[in-house]
């Protein structure tokens, strides 16, 4: 007998480029039928008028801070409920506690709301040794920075990850030498935020493509949209495809809004960084308390910075129509960037899967259902080195999202980023029911994933 059957509903089956009506049966938390029988199980699931998806993998998010703010998860919570399954933390150089810690908590808690894989931030092991934004690193710190990297990667990481606009001295080859710590594995993933955006976007991008090219490694160019979407994607995607055409292992992953967020203390905001990309400083809204949802002068941006550097900020710089130009090409992953502080931030944290395919697909027809979930579920778990997930297939994990394609919408907005989305009806985790129409029905089926 089967633990659960999904009758009804419409399945994508990538390598035959359609969706499918089938019944899904799961034993043992992976999947064990696909077809049009009505096995017997002891839990029958109606997705009759619904797809049902493999879980979406969020290749880019930034996981939860244990150390400020306790052993408990938001983003994770956040990411269940918009349809996310896996999640990939450490992104941008940035990793909030060492993995060894990491791993700990989740043992501590009893799970988590969602599967983690982690990439070591390098940019956190250059502060861990108390390198500065602007400071040149030395022969030694080299050195020392290699350990620390072995060790995050000893403990299970899958790739490192760069900042490279929050701190501007990190070099090329102090990147490529990182790199080499990957011996050329291509089941290893390198990712990176880019050097500068917006004028300095296709100069990024090509220093990007060629880090790629030096290390063999297969490289993520993160959140393209935040670095091109205004005025350069067009030749940012031509670059990326002529890469591809080499042969190299560079790809991307923009997420569905015209809005980055990130810390109102970083380099990012810096003079330099700030006049190449903001036309307007009240483009640029605060989440937090005492300027929560208020849009920046000169004088408040700089008081925010001074008093608050830690603080979430909202820039509304993106071309909505060069987003929609990266989410449909044909390369390319949909990715939240979710990050929080305090529980407060960007609601790309609580709806960007939701959005892609209510908004992008169903009212814009951008592109097409089957692509979408593509970008949501089998090319991250390929970029990954995820075998088992991604997919629906015999042997597969049963980690699943059943929603309703006429009616799934994201709902979080700036002013409540903690409103859930509309039409998603079952989230599955190795095959037990961890959401229920909007219901948390057990938030602890997921754990660390490490490498390999």
């Amino acid at each position: 007998m089967l633990d659960t059957l999904i009758t009804g509903g419409c399945y994508p089956d990538f390598g035959r480029d359609r969706m499918i009506e089938a019944n899904i049966g799961i034993e043992n938390g992976k999947i064990s039928y696909i077809g049009g029988q009505r096995l017997p199980a002891r839990r029958l699931i109606d997705a009759a008028d619904r797809v049902v998806s493999p879980g979406f993998i969020d290749i880019h998010m930034h996981e939860e801070n244990f150390q400020e703010d306790g052993p408990s998860y938001i983003i994770g919570e956040l990411m269940l409920k918009m349809g996310v399954t896996t999640v990939c933390g450490g992104n941008c150089g940035m990793q909030n506690q060492r993995l060894s810690q990491f791993k700990r908590m989740i043992e501590r808690l009893g799970g988590a709301p969602v599967n983690y894989v982690m990439l070591v931030g390098y940019n956190q092991m250059r502060y861990l040794l108390g390198i500065g934004h602007n400071e040149r690193i030395s022969p030694k710190q080299q050195r020392q920075v290699l350990d620390l990297l072995r060790e995050e990667l000893e403990a299970g990481a899958r790739g490192i990850s760069f900042g490279i606009e929050y701190d501007p001295a990190i070099t090329f080859d102090e990147m490529a030498e990182a790199l080499t710590l990957l011996h050329g594995d291509q089941s290893y993933l390198a990712a990176a935020h880019f050097r500068q955006s917006a004028e300095g976007a296709l100069d990024s991008i090509k220093e990007m493509i060629a880090i790629s090219e030096a290390s063999g490694i297969k490289f993520q160019i993160s959140h393209l949209g935040s670095c091109s979407a205004t005025g350069q994607m067009a030749e940012s995607l031509e670059l990326i495809d002529q890469a591809k055409k080499k042969h190299l292992g560079v790809d991307f992953d923009i997420y569905p809004y015209n809005a980055f967020s990130t810390l109102i203390g970083s380099e990012v905001f810096e003079k330099e960084s700030l006049d190449q990309w903001c036309k307007d400083i009240g483009t640029i809204m605060l989440t937090q308390e005492p300027y929560k949802n208020v849009y920046c002068t000169e004088d408040m941006l700089q008081k925010a910075r001074s008093e608050y550097p830690d603080m979430l900020a909202v820039g509304f710089i993106m071309d909505e129509g060069e987003i929609a130009q990266a989410m449909s090409h044909k390369c390319g992953m949909i990715a939240s960037d979710g990050i929080l502080n305090g529980g407060k931030g960007h609601p790309r944290a609580a709806g960007t899967f939701p959005r892609v395919l209510g908004r992008y697909v169903r009212e814009q027809k951008r592109l097409s259902l089957l692509d979408a979930l593509r970008k949501m579920t089998l090319y991250p778990a390929e970029r990954l080195t995820l075998p088992a997930k991604g997919r629906i297939a015999i042997g597969a994990d049963a980690d699943l999202t059943v929603f309703d394609p006429k009616t799934i919408l994201d709902c979080a907005s700036y002013d409540n980023l903690y409103q859930q989305p509309e039409g998603i009806d079952y989230v599955l985790i190795g095959g037990c029911v961890a959401l229920d129409h909007k219901q948390v029905a057990c938030d602890r089926l997921g754990s660390f994933i490490p490498f390999p």
